[in-house]
């Protein structure tokens, strides 16, 4: 049997978008309060009776959202222009080491705008 688990996890944080001109109200400084949906996909273990320990996703999570929460994503690494699809790619490529099975990534900017990400580069 296969299942696909998600963990859900919120953050707080500021940007800029300097790749968009300089009249687009989202070049200047603002903040999100982001959501992000982590998906994993597997074997159901029939001893234990899941796919993932959810204790595990938010084990590889943890270190990622004390450097974002209550951050300025530009300052990081990787995250220069931080759309929200920069952003998905940035989580995918940091938690695949440590998430066998990661098959989504869903970043909401705004209860409204959302991207969904399956590791396609």
């Amino acid at each position: 049997m296969r299942a696909q688990l998600t963990k859900e996890f919120r953050f707080e944080a500021a940007h800029t978008l300097p790749s968009l001109p300089d009249d687009h109200k989202c070049r200047q400084m603002h903040g999100h309060s982001f959501k992000i949906d982590i998906s994993v996909e597997g074997e159901v273990d029939e001893e234990i009776g899941w796919v993932y320990d959810h204790k595990r996703i938010s084990d590889a999570m943890n270190p990622l959202l004390e450097v974002l929460d209550h951050g300025y994503l530009n300052d990081i690494p990787g995250l220069e222009s931080p759309t929200i699809e920069r952003m998905a790619a940035w989580f995918w490529r940091k938690l695949e080491a440590d998430l066998p099975g990661l098959c989504e990534i869903v970043i909401y900017e705004t209860p409204t705008a959302r991207c969904v990400f399956r590791g396609d580069f």
